[in-house]
């Protein structure tokens, strides 16, 4: 009479089966781990005023540049201005760096940063948004017919 020695082949898959998943859980476990200070939360101005973020958590900002807020600090790199929502709430906001060429009152903004003890928000990278009627500077002062013969010199080939 022959003994078998080891597993079973129905054992032997069930505690494959088990180490895989246990092996998934354990790297989702390090990866959420891993990235718990990567995470941004959005906030609105609104939001923001109702219910601020801890002191120094990444957070990201969306909202309108007040019109008249903003104003370029002595050292000439550090810009001061206010995102609004156009109603109530206006967040204080402090940018060093250079900005995005559609950086301008009444626009879009998204800024990445976080609070200060001061209760400002230090950006650290700003994101300007238009509208649908946005025009690079180079097409401004083109007429659409100049503007149609530069794009079309400029897609030839690609096709």
């Amino acid at each position: 009479m022959s003994e078998s020695k080891g597993l079973k082949a129905k054992h032997q898959r069930l505690v494959l089966v088990s180490l895989a998943l246990i092996a998934l859980v354990g790297a989702g476990l390090l990866a959420s781990w891993g990235l718990r200070n990567q995470a941004n939360y959005f906030y609105l101005p609104d939001q923001f005023v109702a219910a601020p973020p801890p002191v120094g958590q990444a957070i990201r900002l969306g909202g309108m540049v007040a019109e008249g807020s903003i104003k370029t600090l002595e050292d000439g790199v550090t810009v001061s201005f206010i995102v609004t929502d156009q109603k109530e709430a206006r967040v204080p906001v402090l940018y060093t760096g250079i900005l995005p060429d559609l950086f301008v009152e009444n626009s879009g903004v998204v800024a990445d940063g976080s609070m200060d003890a001061k209760g400002v928000f230090v950006a650290e990278e700003l994101l300007a948004k238009h509208d649908e009627n946005y025009v690079p500077k180079e097409l401004e002062e083109m007429s659409q017919h100049q503007a149609a013969k530069m794009a079309q010199e400029t897609t030839v080939g690609l096709d």
